[in-house]
């Protein structure tokens, strides 16, 4: 079969790209491998968030004594929140298979793609050709080389979900994005939870101040780290999983009922046989693209996750905007100077945009700096829930915003009126002294950007 296009993997960029591509009269195909919707529906935001809220419930009501409320016997159905999540999920699902169906000249395919020439693909025993093909396969968990780790049943961010026994003890290795929310999440359920952490602090891309009140925000609901604490085996050991951790103290043994391995994320890639289009890929797998997502192959793009830019959906979306108006639109859109806000759903959130003090100085930037604590926040203190703080990054030479970082209860909400004014390219004295209505998350930036002042370089 002949087509304008053909996308391989339905997420959150190779979906628009095959329906817009679809409206716009092409003869579209699209390729999945399993399950419509890519990570973001199956495994990723959809699933997550939707059990993320039930551990909130679950954290309001065990301990809604703080707050005047009185509860007994609290307890987490462990199987009916999943059966919740998946009702979730196939509705995701059936709602892309919908938009499908409903397009006649938008064909798709079930099964793995694979690459024959530059513009040729064989799904199956069916070979396909494409004028312009479109590469959307994500990525997954990365499994770090540990002795012993394949024998003893670990869990990754996709079969955690499936559990409906709760963890006694669950140990995740990992304290990134992933490692955090289900540590948290299941911390809330009611699983004891252990995190071990090769670098010194969590999250160690973010603001130092943010992973330090993050973690004892974690460490008051009960979370134990373990940092600068690099695991050399695993084992099963009486019904167990036994983990032997190195750190500069010494060697210890960490033991838990089940284990989540949260330690970065790997792209799809090795299924396409690439190399018989002559697609270049970097040293971890992913797709080498440049700034406007097309590969070495003239027609050939890569969106989303398994280009190895930023992983977030809103990420993969926005790529699917980039390469669809340079395409269709005529116009001259690039990833060079997009600004990437993003934020790690634990409680509190932790929203960032832009750069940190630490790349910002990086960079040779002569900075202006502004801080302070939630506490300050009259929301936060009526909730009951102070924990966290919120920074900005200012070009001292233009009064610009370089980055943010909100940890709040409502933070990644937050941050984004600040990525605004980046997306204007106004300084962030438009918005100091401005009314902000009392009493909201948001009425701590008239506190923060009040508190901007010089730093040394």
């Amino acid at each position: 079969m002949k087509y304008d296009a053909i996308i391989i993997g339905s997420g959150q960029a190779g979906n628009p790209m095959a329906t817009s591509l679809a409206d716009h009269g092409w003869a579209v195909a699209i390729i999945e491998k399993t399950h419509l919707g890519g990570t973001c529906i199956n495994t990723g935001c959809t699933p997550t968030k939707t059990m993320v809220h039930r551990a909130l419930v679950a954290h309001y009501a065990r301990n809604a004594a703080r707050w005047g409320v009185v509860t007994h016997n609290v307890s987490v159905d462990l199987p009916t929140i999943v059966a919740q999540k998946n009702k979730v999920v196939q509705w995701k699902r059936d709602d892309q298979q919908t938009s499908i169906n409903k397009r006649p000249n938008l064909h798709l395919y079930w099964g793995v793609a694979q690459f024959t020439g530059p513009h040729t693909l064989k799904v199956g025993d069916q070979l396909l050709e494409g004028d312009r093909i479109f590469i959307d396969t994500g990525a997954r968990s990365r499994i770090p080389p540990i002795p012993g780790l394949d024998a003893v049943n670990y869990l990754t961010n996709e079969s955690i979900m499936e559990l409906t026994s709760l963890p006694e003890h669950l140990v995740v290795l990992g304290g990134g994005y992933i490692g955090l929310e289900f540590g948290q999440m299941f911390s809330r359920f009611g699983s004891r939870v252990t995190v071990i952490q090769t670098n010194e602090r969590i999250v160690p891309r973010e603001e130092p101040e943010a992973s330090a009140e993050l973690q004892r925000a974690l460490e008051a609901e009960g979370i134990r780290f373990l940092l600068s604490a690099k695991t050399t085996s695993a084992e099963k050991r009486d019904g167990a999983i036994a983990l032997t951790v190195e750190q500069p103290s010494g060697s210890s043994t960490v033991t838990g009922s089940h284990l989540l391995v949260a330690t970065g994320r790997r792209p799809n890639t090795e299924e396409l046989a690439l190399d018989k289009a002559g697609v270049v890929t970097n040293k971890d797998g992913s797709v080498k693209v440049n700034d406007r997502l097309e590969t070495n192959v003239p027609n050939i793009w890569a969106l989303g996750d398994v280009n190895g830019g930023p992983a977030f959906t809103h990420i993969s979306y926005n790529d699917f905007q980039i390469v669809y108006a340079n395409l269709i639109e005529g116009k001259n859109l690039a990833t060079a100077k997009r600004i990437v806000p993003y934020c790690v759903f634990t409680d509190p959130q932790l929203g960032g945009v832009g750069l940190t003090e630490k790349e910002a100085r990086n960079k040779g930037y002569k900075l202006k700096i502004g801080k302070v604590p939630m506490s300050v926040v009259a929301r936060a203190y009526e909730r009951d829930e102070t924990a966290g703080l919120m920074k900005i990054v200012v070009d001292a030479s233009n009064d610009r915003i370089l980055g943010a970082t909100v940890l709040s209860g409502d933070g990644g909400e937050t941050v984004q009126i600040l990525y605004t004014l980046m997306l204007a390219d106004k300084p962030y004295t438009l918005l100091k002294g401005a009314v902000y209505i009392h009493p909201t998350w948001a009425e701590g930036l008239f506190f923060l950007l009040d508190d901007v002042k010089p730093v040394d370089s």
